[in-house]
């Protein structure tokens, strides 16, 4: 019997579940879609923002880009994102750039988190996880920093005090390249 089976089914492990599954799924099939870290360009994709134009990860080339996948039930995610809107504001006019990139299947649920959370940088919805399944999304959150050329420089997965400290370095190392 499965440990797992035997705790209560409610909405939130429900959603969790499903959500881990479809990323699973996702990973599966994903192929030589998936991304490499430092061999070549990183996939691109194009999604909608909260504010709702639409945003394109190839129009960033000529800035660091770090890409942040997220959700509103990921408590790692909810602690993170203040660091996250710090370092974006320090080097944003350095040519900089942060996307959150959620995955709840409301979008309603990311703008009001994205709000409650005082996020200043761009909220993009994945809803139907197609960016997460290209990026091979195996935990929440996961983080990608991509130099000023396109590509797929470092891959941070999960999140754990002290982590800023490293994006921090990372960040200044690939805007001085």
């Amino acid at each position: 019997m499965n440990p797992a089976s035997t705790l209560p089914a409610s909405p939130s492990r429900r959603r969790l579940l499903g959500s881990a599954l479809a990323l699973s799924a996702g990973a599966a099939v994903c192929g030589t879609g998936r991304a490499a870290v430092g061999n070549g360009p990183a996939p691109d994709f194009t999604l909608p923002t909260t504010a709702g134009a639409n945003l394109r990860l190839l129009e960033q080339r000529g800035r660091v880009v770090m890409v942040n996948f997220w959700a509103t039930w990921c408590g790692p995610c909810k602690v993170e994102m203040p660091h996250l809107v710090r370092l974006y504001d320090k080097y944003r006019a350095s040519g900089f750039q942060l996307l959150g990139v959620n995955i709840d299947d409301d979008p309603r649920n990311a703008a009001n988190s994205a709000a409650k959370l005082g996020i200043t940088f761009p909220v993009l919805l994945d809803g139907e996880k197609r960016v997460a399944k290209l990026y091979d999304l195996s935990t929440m959150p996961t983080t990608l920093l991509i130099d000023r050329d396109g590509k797929l420089r470092h891959v941070h997965r999960g999140y754990r005090d002290g982590y800023e400290l490293t994006y921090d370095q990372q960040v200044r190392e690939l805007l001085k390249a």
